[in-house]
């Protein structure tokens, strides 16, 4: 009896390569575009020739060309790392678990994340941004371990409903334990609150450069892991049948998941969304090779945060909506729309 080996990804639904390298310049010419109206417009109208003259000409005694320089630069760096970071962390996970609608949230890893983030803020009285990076860090490599640790006990090993299933008991865990944590303590409710939203604004220099080597680093790590996502989307015996280290291969793309959603769940919150909607809408254009999922989903996604940013700006003068309430309201309706138009694009 001749068996037919399973086709991978790279080579099923397989889109034409000028095609696809033209939609990853045009979603380019996205990001700068969202780039240029999140320095330019605000909550506080400037206008154009004075931003302009804040890079040209820069005056310090001036306090339009400052605000540019020192409040809307650095929140449109950090919203383009986030999104950069929270779209290929989706990306990721969604390849690990072999589940479309795998994300950092659905999976506990936010929910890690914040509840070390709240312990750092009550118990070692952390006040800045920047103190709360190693401790997201620490957060979301604990919940990946031990939803990993879990879902691999059993004959099966790490299977995808058992991913999800282990995923949704350590998300609901560590919510519950982040508010007993918060109710033992009014001023880490109050300093927890503003930053569980998910918000851009506030964000400095010192938080950009804190965060920049962490998302670097992942980024890095999940631009080259896309033949060994491509790989394990085909299933552990496969992938094993083929000669890949199946647990190497787990760890290396873990790592980067850990890198990504530690550094920007501590700098701007957990913005939810942004990792599941993301990845979805790349491969209805890409198809299922990771190999440029990872590049749309790195451009895709800084596309939404930041332009969200700039809209919860406007909607709401002189106050702003934060990006993490209007990431869902955007994405939400048009995830819908695509899901019913559609089938969700599968791995």
């Amino acid at each position: 009896m001749t068996t037919v080996a399973e086709p991978s990804p790279s080579t099923t639904h397989r889109r034409p390569v000028p095609a696809t390298l033209a939609g990853l310049v045009l979603a380019a010419a996205g990001v700068v575009v969202v780039t240029i109206a999140s320095v330019a417009v605000g909550a506080k109208p400037i206008p154009l020739g004075t931003v302009i003259d804040a890079f040209t000409g820069f005056d310090p005694s001036n306090t339009d060309h400052l605000f540019v320089r020192v409040e809307r630069m650095p929140r449109t760096v950090i919203g383009l790392l986030a999104g950069a970071a929270l779209g290929l962390a989706g990306t990721i996970m969604q390849a690990l678990a072999r589940n479309p609608l795998a994300d950092p949230g659905i999976l506990g890893v936010n929910a890690g994340a914040a509840l070390f983030i709240v312990v750092g803020i009550n118990f070692f009285g952390l006040s800045a941004l920047t103190g709360y990076v190693w401790f997201g860090f620490a957060g979301a490599a604990l919940a990946s371990v031990l939803v990993y640790g879990v879902s691999s006990f059993g004959r099966e090993g790490a299977t995808p409903i058992k991913l999800a299933l282990a995923g949704a008991a350590a998300n609901a865990a560590f919510v519950s334990l982040t508010t007993g944590v918060l109710l033992t303590s009014t001023d880490a409710f109050e300093q927890f609150r503003f930053w569980q939203v998910g918000s851009l604004a506030g964000r400095n220099w010192e938080v950009v450069t804190s965060v920049v080597p962490f998302i670097g680093a992942g980024i890095a790590i999940a631009l080259f892991s896309g033949g060994l996502l491509n790989t394990l989307t085909l299933g552990e015996d496969l992938a094993k049948a083929l000669g890949q280290n199946v647990d190497r291969a787990r760890m290396i793309s873990g790592l980067a998941v850990v890198l990504l959603c530690g550094a920007a769940t501590a700098a701007v919150g957990p913005i939810a969304f942004v990792g599941l909607a993301v990845p979805q809408v790349a491969r209805m254009i890409t198809g299922p090779d990771n190999r440029w999922l990872l590049p749309y989903s790195v451009l895709l996604a800084p596309i939404l945060v930041v332009g969200a940013d700039v809209i919860g700006r406007i909607i709401a003068r002189p106050g702003e909506v934060q990006v993490g309430i209007l990431t869902a309201a955007i994405g939400a309706p048009v995830f819908i729309a695509l899901v019913r138009g559609r089938k969700v694009a599968q791995l």
